[in-house]
């Protein structure tokens, strides 16, 4: 069995995007490029930066599925030249956008969902508007769309508010204009927009670690819905926060890097805290502990210091080849990508028990791939524990989505078994880990994915862990709570 590669990858939509941007009273291109850059786990499709300087407004984006940001905009960096300035690493669709309207000329960048895309355009044609760019595949430009929004106010903060207060979904938002960026986070604070200041410049950014090498200290945090603009001299707020937040918790669970910090709470210190409550809960004693790369060590990490198992890694991540992933269009190839990224350390499987943790199940396909090659490597015992509760629920207020649709999540299918075989569904139920249908529904899973034992994180752990008010958190996909 030497040599055997195991599909344990993260092949599951994901449709990401963050943003960064800089005013500063010199050229901004350095810190815009590398802080940019530090956003690249968050998107593998498009990159782009804009900057105004002397010679106006000065654009570029590119395709960054097979090269790394770095590499696209050496070019572009060397090129550019301003003093302020945006840039964007996006899933979805390309930015940052030039747009001329009424405000004058502007470079706007997006992070969101807009859910009633149709419902908007009809009222935008009705309102005036002549047309929108349509993307590969008939899709509008989300980005654009908030735009045309915006431009329905008379000035740029009353057009943000107005285009949060009709979108469903969220939107957070960075307008580069002349004298400024305005940043704009969304009206339920799902997503963080943090600003961070140096000497003669001031940064704002999805992910908060991404300014530190750069040169920059903590600042501020936008609240829910606030609206600031941000220039060399200072951030000065022009639309006040509100107070209610529904921050996303799957942040600090799965989508967060280690280094960032949302609402004073650090993604890795979460994830420690995490394991440390599953392993609190757990009776089971194995050989090891081990977390599926990248998202899952932390949390082992920290049910091995709980649990007094010793942490081991028997999958190595190979990343000297395989920087970016890299999506062929045919499924088995992608499939065979994932495969070839992730090397299992043989000797540390063989004749062991393990706990295998990672941040969540999804569909169950990878996870199950990766116990059937555990087993066929000689593994006697693999006990499964997930970093967050069974997935009821697909996320409706981001574009964060790791399926495509609810019933690709594994329990959504087991549940509809149980149905088919002519029983009463309250999904409500299959919430409370106390009932027996919850019980029922963890048994078939576990049973189905063929795991040793399976046993999820429980909500009130995880809410535990990250340390804030459950009042502040969006726990939705996971109990349906809007």
């Amino acid at each position: 069995m030497r040599n055997r590669l195991v599909d344990i990858g993260i092949t599951e939509v994901k449709i990401l995007s963050g943003f960064f941007g800089v005013a500063s009273k010199k050229d901004c291109v350095f810190d815009l490029f590398f802080g940019t850059d530090y956003h690249s786990h968050l998107g593998t499709r498009r990159g782009g930066m804009a900057v105004y300087g002397e010679s106006g407004f000065n654009r570029a984006i590119h395709n960054i599925e097979n090269s790394p940001f770095r590499t696209k905009f050496e070019r572009d960096f060397e090129e550019m030249k301003g003093n302020i300035g945006i840039g964007c690493i996006s899933d979805s669709e390309p930015q940052p956008l030039l747009v001329r309207s009424h405000f004058g000329n502007f470079a706007i960048a997006t992070v969101g969902r807009i859910n009633n895309t149709d419902e908007l355009v009809k009222a935008a044609f009705a309102a005036g508007t002549s047309h929108f760019l349509e993307m590969s595949g008939g899709s509008i430009n989300a980005t654009e769309l908030t735009a045309a929004l915006i431009n329905r106010g008379n000035t740029i903060p009353e057009g943000i508010r107005y285009a949060q207060s009709v979108i469903d979904g969220s939107m957070s938002i960075l307008i580069l204009t002349q004298n400024g960026i305005y940043a704009a986070r969304d009206s339920m604070g799902r997503t963080p927009v943090v600003l961070g200041r140096k000497k003669d410049a001031y940064c704002i950014a999805f992910e908060s670690f991404s300014y530190l090498n750069l040169g920059y200290e903590d600042y501020k945090e936008l609240g829910s819905a606030e609206i600031a603009l941000i220039t060399p001299e200072g951030a000065e707020t022009v639309s006040p926060a509100q107070q209610q937040m529904k921050f996303c918790t799957f942040m600090w669970v799965y989508y967060g890097y280690p280094t960032s910090t949302y609402e004073g709470v650090n993604v890795e210190q979460m994830r420690y805290r995490c394991g440390e409550k599953l392993a609190g809960r757990d009776e089971v004693r194995t050989d090891m502990v081990a977390g599926v790369p990248d998202s899952g060590i932390a949390h082992a990490v920290g049910y091995a210091n709980r649990s007094g198992i010793p942490f081991a890694r028997p999958f190595i991540k190979y990343t000297p080849t395989w920087p970016r992933s890299f999506m062929p269009p045919n499924q088995t190839q992608r499939n065979l990508i994932a495969r070839m990224k992730l090397i299992p350390v043989n000797a540390l499987i063989q004749n062991k028990s393990m706990v295998l943790i990672d941040d969540s199940i999804v569909r169950g396909t990878q996870l199950r791939e990766t116990t059937e090659f555990l087993y066929q490597s000689g593994a006697k015992e693999v006990h499964i524990r997930p970093a967050c509760p069974p997935l009821l629920y697909g996320c409706k207020y981001l574009n964060f989505s790791r399926s495509s649709s609810e019933m690709d999540l594994i329990t959504r299918r087991v549940i509809k078994e149980i149905e088919q075989e002519g029983r009463e569904i309250d999904l409500k139920n299959y919430v409370n880990p106390d009932t027996p249908e919850y019980e029922e529904m963890v048994g078939r899973i576990c049973k189905q994915l063929k795991f040793t034992t399976l046993q999820f994180q429980r909500l009130d752990d995880m809410i535990e862990s990250v340390g804030i008010g459950r009042e502040k958190l969006c726990t939705y996909c996971w109990d349906g709570r809007e």
